[in-house]
């Protein structure tokens, strides 16, 4: 019978190489999609790491128990929870901006249910939130975040990061960079339906017999369409923009994490 000595010492770093990939498919878009099978999820998981495994550099087993594992494996999984958060907001800060549009326009009527996130949203919100996903995909936004996440096993080995302060300065700054390209992307059709309404409001009350209800609720809707076809290249550099900042900042804090002191 084959002796199981050579593979125990390595199974808590596998382990924990699984946990920290494994904190990036909560959040990481596409990887988080619903799309996709729970149990594949895993499976790929486990592949990667086994991967990955091999390619790190050489280092002692800790000698750990069940309850002095639990932090090691919190902090794994927050590294790359964190990871997935930041390349998250940007998709997240586009679907926003069509919610926002959409129910200027009144398409908050006829909410679908948008896969990815798991979620009810309105049909501009989904649309947006797919441009972001192909500016996300056209920028090897998932590479680079495997790639982040391979590269900070050698700044910081499985194991090696007791504890995680939370990069509050980062993600404030990335929500707020987010909830900006929202508003930025949203504003010219909030704009032309606050102009249509006012000057819909002036005609209702000069032409009464005309049905302002039905005949607004069309204008709107055509003229959203419009500056959105209009601006669809402004939109795409923007958001695309944002992505590739989003993504620059993964690589950033990966590259400037350290193992906890000995």
């Amino acid at each position: 019978m084959p002796s199981l000595d050579t593979i125990l010492p390595h199974l808590i770093p596998f382990a924990l190489v699984a946990f920290r990939l494994g904190g990036m498919f909560m959040l990481a878009p596409l990887l988080t999609s619903a799309m996709v099978a729970a149990r594949f999820k895993v499976l790929l998981v486990v592949a990667l790491a086994g991967a990955l495994y091999p390619t790190l550099p050489a280092s002692p087993a800790p000698d750990v128990d069940l309850f002095s594992m639990l932090p090691m494996v919190v902090c794994e999984l927050a590294i790359g929870f964190v990871m997935g958060l930041i390349a998250a907001v940007p998709l997240a800060a586009m679907e926003m901006a069509g919610v926002v549009a959409g129910q200027q326009v009144g398409f908050g009527l006829a909410r679908v249910y948008n896969p990815e996130l798991e979620a009810d949203t309105d049909i501009l919100g989904q649309l947006l939130f797919y441009l972001a996903i192909g500016a996300f995909i056209a920028f090897n936004g998932v590479e680079t975040l495997f790639v982040s996440l391979a590269d900070s096993f050698h700044r910081v080995p499985p194991g090696g990061m007791l504890s995680l302060t939370p990069p509050i300065d980062l993600l404030l700054g990335v929500v707020t960079s987010g909830f900006e390209l929202a508003m930025r992307v949203a504003a010219p059709v909030t704009g032309m339906t606050l102009l249509l309404v006012v000057a819909l409001g002036v005609v209702g009350k000069t032409m009464p017999q005309l049905n302002i209800m039905a005949v607004g609720f069309t204008l709107k809707i055509v003229a959203a369409i419009s500056i959105l076809a209009a601006a669809t290249h402004v939109i795409s550099a923007v958001a695309g923009d944002e992505v590739r900042d989003a993504i620059s900042r993964v690589t950033q804090w990966a590259s400037a994490l350290s193992p906890a002191p000995r």
